[in-house]
């Protein structure tokens, strides 16, 4: 397995050409966010933005609409509730995460299923959360597309049956080859398995276990995703970031807050740029 390292960021993040526009650094289309939730899938969004993603567009209950616009004025609003427009949502994206605070019941459910069917195989869709436990519990069979999964220990044994204590490096990349797609691990020590190999994350803090973190990874991923043309690379580079950035606030703090690692994000990744000369 091979330790993450800087070198991932500078070897990832690009400099921004002087011709580009917004449509140049993807659109990201998140999906989640149930009436009780709705902090989850506004934190993932603000990561896709902050990350960088050109144009972003949440797809939440409508009780999430003031919110959301008072948060992050740069995000495109969409009721979760109506499919037509969620349909074309999601075709017109470049990546889809879909979970973050979606919930389990069966309007989760409905709207997973629904989401499932308008995906393309061009697509990168991260799935994360509730999405992971609905798909293992109800055997929901994947769409074609490039698919990324971003689990904690209890929602990889759901989806791959490995008992936390059997997760090792090796049955977690024999499992993970199965299911298909990159998977990423999260735990202390996040570990990332893509179809040719496997990372290790060597950061991380307990300044981190709070709430929300997660749901900030899936978007950052989505926003690197979208940007950066290898994938596996934008996803260690996300995952690396994350960590990176709450080990420099945790010199300072006793815990770290997921918003505040979003708001460090553009600084953090302009200091880490591929520097062209």
């Amino acid at each position: 397995m091979q330790v993450l390292t800087e070198n991932i960021l500078t070897t990832t993040i690009r400099q921004r050409p002087a011709d580009s526009y917004k449509g140049t650094y993807g659109r990201v289309t998140l999906i989640g966010g149930n009436r009780n939730f709705g902090g989850a899938i506004i934190m993932a969004s603000a990561a896709a933005v902050y990350a960088g993603a050109g144009l972003v567009t949440t797809i939440t209950d409508a009780s999430n609409q003031s919110s959301l616009h008072a948060r992050l004025p740069e995000a495109m609003f969409a009721d979760i509730q109506d499919f037509t427009q969620t349909r074309t949502l999601i075709r017109h994206a470049d990546v889809v995460v879909l979970g973050p605070g979606l919930g389990t019941d069966t309007a989760a459910l409905t709207t997973l299923k629904q989401a499932f069917q308008a995906i393309t195989p061009e697509q990168h869709v991260i799935l994360d959360g509730s999405a992971i436990t609905l798909v293992a519990e109800q055997h929901l069979p994947l769409p074609q597309a490039h698919i990324i999964f971003t689990p904690h220990q209890m929602e990889w044994q759901r989806l791959s049956g490995l008992k936390i204590a059997a997760q090792t490096p090796a049955a977690n990349k024999q499992a993970a080859a199965t299911i298909g797609g990159i998977v990423v691990v999260k735990s202390h020590r996040t570990q990332i398995y893509t179809p040719t190999n496997a990372y290790e994350n060597p950061l991380g803090t307990p300044a981190q276990a709070t709430g929300g973190m997660g749901d900030t990874l899936a978007g950052m991923i989505g926003g690197f995703v979208a940007q950066f043309a290898d994938s596996s690379a934008a996803v260690c580079a996300a995952v690396y970031s994350h960590s990176a950035i709450a080990e420099l606030l945790a010199q300072q703090q006793y815990v770290v807050l997921p918003s505040q690692i979003i708001t460090e994000l553009p600084h953090f990744m302009k200091v880490h740029e591929h520097k062209d000369v």
